[in-house]
């Protein structure tokens, strides 16, 4: 396999299993229509085939709508949020290592899960930031709205790995940078009712 082909694998891989962290089975639905419609050139290892059936994509379209309906339901959404603390990270690793199908199995493991688990498990940790500061400043009324947003986020930048896994480093650091900010923002929020409250007569 060539190295360029190599990379852009691993970039993908790298994209989609950030995508997880943000919701757990929606990049392992695109990857696997992609894989299966022969999108992109989008190509699985050979053991990763059953990711492209009827089967897996019935199953995997059921528990997409399941987690897109729940993370907007308050109590369920905490629920998915500690689930997905060991799901995300297992779908990060897999939809790294099914896209390394030119290297040999053993490898394409190795890099797959230490490509995957830690992405996905970092962005997942991002997303239970942003919960918790809304939960803190909102009392979670804003948890249904950056639900939302993670959706589309996540979406998008499954789309960009598939089509342009080139750009998936820029795409990560702009959101990292919007995480972070929105964690702020919803910190400070919280913190000046606190400090109105300890300066009042």
């Amino acid at each position: 396999m060539p190295t360029t082909q190599i990379i852009l694998a691993i970039l993908l891989g790298l994209g989609l299993s950030a995508s997880t962290g943000l919701n757990t089975f929606l990049p392992l639905l695109l990857l696997s229509a992609a894989a299966r419609f022969h999108v992109a050139d989008v190509t699985l290892g050979a053991k990763f085939e059953w990711l492209t059936s009827d089967v897996a994509m019935i199953v995997l379209v059921v528990v997409c709508i399941i987690e897109l309906v729940g993370d907007k339901v308050p109590a369920i959404d905490h629920l998915l949020d500690v689930v997905g603390t060991f799901l995300r990270p297992m779908a990060g690793s897999l939809a790294a290592v099914s896209v390394l199908n030119g290297l040999d199995p053993t490898t394409a493991s190795i890099i797959g899960v230490v490509v995957g688990a830690p992405t996905s498990f970092g962005f997942h940790t991002l997303k239970a930031g942003t919960r918790v500061a809304s939960t803190t400043s909102t009392f979670g009324c804003a948890n249904p709205l950056l639900s939302f947003i993670e959706d589309v986020l996540s979406f998008g930048l499954s789309v960009i790995a598939i089509f342009a896994p080139i750009i998936v480093p820029l795409a990560l650091a702009l959101l990292v940078w919007m995480l972070w900010w929105v964690i702020k923002r919803l910190r400070s929020r919280s913190a000046t009712p606190a400090a109105a409250a300890r300066s009042a007569p």
